[in-house]
Formats: structure tokens, sequence, C-alpha cells
């Protein structure tokens, strides 16, 4: 079972950010001649951790308070309300 959750979150969270704005900031940063990748690679990296660090806690902290069928609902509205508005600056 742990390795059925492990893999659904990797999967999900390797998706989501392939092509994300995150991995092309990333791609700028390596881009440069003057810069070690591993430095990029590592700050990323822990940039990352950190940041799902602090997704972790939020989430843990919200369903003490709301189900998480509602975290869900949610997280998926606002994925739509960010789509729109990226799809609405686009076109304007």
């Amino acid at each position: 079972m742990e390795l059925k959750i492990f893999m659904t979150v990797f999967g999900a969270i390797f998706l989501a950010e392939l092509g994300d704005k995150t991995q092309l900031a990333t791609v700028l940063f390596a881009a440069e001649s003057n810069v070690s990748r591993w430095l990029v690679f590592f700050a990323a990296s822990l940039a990352l951790v950190v940041s799902s660090g602090i997704g972790v806690l939020a989430g843990s902290f919200f369903s003490e308070f709301v189900e998480p069928k509602y975290l869900s609902y949610a997280a998926g509205a606002g994925f739509i309300v960010i789509g729109v508005w990226t799809l609405w600056a686009a076109a304007g």
C-alpha cells in the first residue's frame, strides 16, 4: 500500500511539474554559462522539498478541520480559476 501511495504522489507531482514555470525557471538558471549546474540542481531541489513540506504541513493542518474531499474540491476550483485567468490574460 505504501508503494502505491508513493508512486501515485510521485507520478502526479512529476507530471504536474513537467513544463511548469518552476522547471522553466530552472532551465533558464542552468543555461547561464557561469553558473554551476550542480548548484542550480541542488538549489531547485531544496526549494521543491521545502515547498512540498509546506504543502504537507498545510494539508495536515487543514484536514483536521475540513474533510479531504472538500480540500480536493477547493484545489480543483483553484486550478480552474488559475486556468481561466491564464487564458484570459493570454487573450487580452
